[in-house]
């Protein structure tokens, strides 16, 4: 109920050297005056200290007691934060008088969803608190703080704008049937369709970069064995990993390894050498390199520049497109060997050419110069609601001119509309927000 003051421990579980429990509603203050047995009321935005005590006037703990008034809280309602020692007993004991004092224990992301709902933030800006939080790369990280401060939504609700507009200019025309709509104002709004919602919801579908940067992406090196694979595993990850020999069939199962290429979290896979083998384990170690390409969202194929034999990726992978060839070992053989343009000439053994694999790498895994990097798909929720809203904007702009469609147009404008309204928190808004915050730790 958003009636209830809430309480939480706002910090997470462990010892620590502080801790916080964070009181929301409107009787926080009261709660928070009984917790300290003050006799006046708080500043706002003032640090008071003080001992908060039980219910048989024992001493808890003591810290700082910080009041947020209404208007300027986080949740838009008055707010306590108790900034205690990090002790987990203390913590409980501060947050079990609090439920005693009248609080109820706070449901997971109850606080932000209270900010929503009092219109601190739109729905798009709180994922963007859980991305925060969850954030694994410093660019991640800042993708997020950028969603948090409205970038993404600030397009979402141009986009809005802007149908609203068209479907009035629609409208319009259902208001005159009897005047004859010039074709050169279908002309213009459509250009203004295509221009100004078509294309840029395009732009941002086709880039998948900011899915990646929280979610990762994984990466698939194969090739036939003693060919590098496990060597540039180790040297991309910095780490001795794999087992490097010159025995062929050393990797017999998958290997992975976590590290970031232009602040993309990446889990690199090590595979078992692709040939035809007699041995059964080496025989399920392959399969295993063939699955893992499969589920990749990038494959490195691995050859060995002494060895045209294994420049051959198609005859492991018929059906696969191999987005990344490399040639290694060149430091073994004259430039004048190498004739195949597809494949990227690297050693390993010499870290020659590693900077122009990590380079091209980022690229294919989206890492694109962005005008509005805030205005990145960070989210499957996003981008499914991004394509719902294309689709009823183009089935609207193949019916436009159409007179005896012109409702028909407005109707899957006003569609499109409501597609986008959901990622901002518009529409069914119970059901949304239910899906959004059941993902919420508590406290947030």
């Amino acid at each position: 109920m958003l009636t209830d003051t809430i309480a939480a421990i706002a910090t997470p579980n462990g010892r620590g050297g502080i801790g916080i429990i964070r009181i929301s509603g409107a009787n926080a203050v009261g709660v928070a005056l009984k917790l300290s047995q003050r006799d006046k009321s708080f500043v706002p935005r003032f640090a008071h200290f003080h001992h908060w005590y039980d219910g048989q006037g024992k001493t808890i703990d003591h810290g700082l007691t910080i009041y947020f008034a209404g208007s300027n809280s986080y949740t838009g309602e008055d707010t306590i934060e108790l900034q205690a020692h990090g002790s987990p007993m203390l913590l409980k004991s501060l947050f079990e008088r609090s439920l005693e004092l009248g609080c109820r224990a706070a449901e997971p992301g109850e606080f932000t969803r209270r900010a929503v709902e009092h219109g601190k933030i739109d729905l798009s800006q709180a994922e963007a608190v859980v991305a925060c939080i969850d954030a694994v790369t410093l660019r991640a990280a800042q993708q997020a703080q950028k969603q948090l401060d409205g970038a993404f939504g600030r397009r979402i609700s141009q986009y809005m704008d802007d149908l609203t507009s068209v479907v009035a200019h629609v409208e319009a025309c259902l208001d005159f049937p009897e005047d004859e709509v010039p074709e050169l104002f279908y002309g213009q709004l459509r250009t203004r369709v295509e221009n100004e919602l078509i294309a840029p919801i395009q732009a941002q579908l086709n880039s998948k970069l900011g899915e990646r940067l929280f979610e990762g992406a994984t990466v698939a090196i194969v090739g036939e064995p003693n060919v590098g694979k496990s060597s540039l595993l180790n040297v991309l990850s910095g780490r001795d990993r794999a087992i490097v020999t010159d025995i062929a069939g050393t990797t017999r199962d998958t290997l992975e390894v976590d590290f970031e290429v232009a602040g993309i979290p990446i889990r690199l896979i090590d595979t078992a050498g692709l040939r035809c083998t007699q041995d059964i384990v080496e025989q399920e170690g392959v399969k295993r390199a063939k699955q893992a390409a499969e589920s990749a969202d990038l494959i490195i194929f691995v050859a060995d520049a002494t060895r045209p034999e294994t420049w051959k990726p198609e005859i492991h992978f018929q059906d696969l497109h191999i987005q990344l060839k490399l040639m290694n070992k060149i430091d073994k053989v004259s430039s004048s060997t190498i004739v195949n343009s597809d494949f990227t000439p690297i050693s390993i053994k010499q870290e020659q050419g590693l900077s122009e694999l990590m380079l091209a790498m980022a690229t294919l895994l989206g890492d694109v110069d962005l005008a509005d990097e805030g205005a990145m798909v960070t989210s499957s929720r996003h981008r499914t609601a991004l394509k719902l809203s294309l689709s009823h904007i183009q089935a609207g702009l193949d019916m436009l001119g159409r007179e005896e469609m012109i409702d028909l147009t407005a109707m899957e404008w006003r569609r499109a509309w409501s597609a986008l309204g959901e990622i901002l928190g518009i529409g069914d808004v119970e059901l949304i927000l239910d899906k959004v915050f059941s993902e919420f730790c508590i406290g947030k």
